[in-house]
């Protein structure tokens, strides 16, 4: 399984957990906003609209949180084109960055765009990039 760039993933986790204080991040340990669909096997939002039923999945540590950020980002269908840009800019000899490849997560929020935005503005604002090394 290909890790993501660290800044992308800081991104993502600070985003989706609110910097670590969210409840699904506190309780669940999931730092990365995942749903699961099987009654019981997570949290249910509060804010969840009726008649759906996904839940927020809970994670048994944040190590297995990250685990399941990799795994969806490396095979849902969602995020092809993040792969694709990773495979493009590895093809190119070129570093594989969190800005690079956030461009490919329009998928991965309901907010699309707006979601690669604030990635972006997360990874710029707080000098994320500074812990990718070279691919």
């Amino acid at each position: 399984m290909i890790p993501p760039p660290p800044s992308l993933a800081l991104a993502q986790a600070a985003n989706e957990s609110a910097w670590g204080t969210s409840g699904f991040a506190r309780e669940g340990n999931n730092f990365f906003g995942q749903w699961c669909f099987e009654k019981g096997c997570g949290l249910v939002p509060g804010e969840r609209p009726a008649g759906r039923d996904y839940e927020v999945e809970v994670f048994a540590s944040a190590e297995e949180s990250l685990h399941a950020y990799m795994r969806n980002l490396n095979r849902h269908d969602a995020y092809s084109k993040l792969r694709s840009i990773r495979e493009d800019l590895r093809n190119k000899g070129e570093t594989v960055t969190g800005e690079a490849l956030a461009q490919g997560l329009g998928d991965y929020s309901a907010q699309g765009d707006e979601h690669v935005s604030l990635v972006l503005t997360l990874i710029s604002n707080n000098n994320l990039t500074r812990y990718d090394g070279s691919d």
